[in-house]
């Protein structure tokens, strides 16, 4: 009975982290619309009130880096934007502070 319940947890497990997973990819593509509409937006507004000073420039930049940032998270661009780094420093931090309470007693 328990090792079934064991596999039960395990599965129940993974498919969270699925699921989680599936749900940050659609939030960056969801990301990813609104950054080309409000970027083809603010082009069409610069260029056609504007023209002569490319504005536009800098939300493109702003924004740019915004969404680098997420698809980076997303998708596991840079090693400490990921869920693996965090749990590993989460679990550092969780240790250094249960020795520093061990030397206090």
């Amino acid at each position: 009975m328990e090792l079934i319940m064991n596999e039960f947890n395990k599965d129940y497990e993974k498919f969270q982290k699925a699921k989680n997973r599936v749900k940050e990819m659609k939030d960056f593509y969801i990301h990813l619309i609104w950054f080309l509409f409000g970027m083809a937006f603010m082009i069409y507004i610069n260029l056609r009130y504007s023209p002569e000073y490319l504005w536009f420039l800098w939300s493109l930049l702003g924004w740019g880096i915004g969404l680098f940032f997420h698809a980076a998270r997303v998708f596991n661009i840079l090693p400490f934007f990921n869920k693996e780094w965090e749990e590993r420093k989460i679990n550092e931090l969780m240790e250094e502070d249960k020795k520093r309470k061990q030397k206090q007693q």
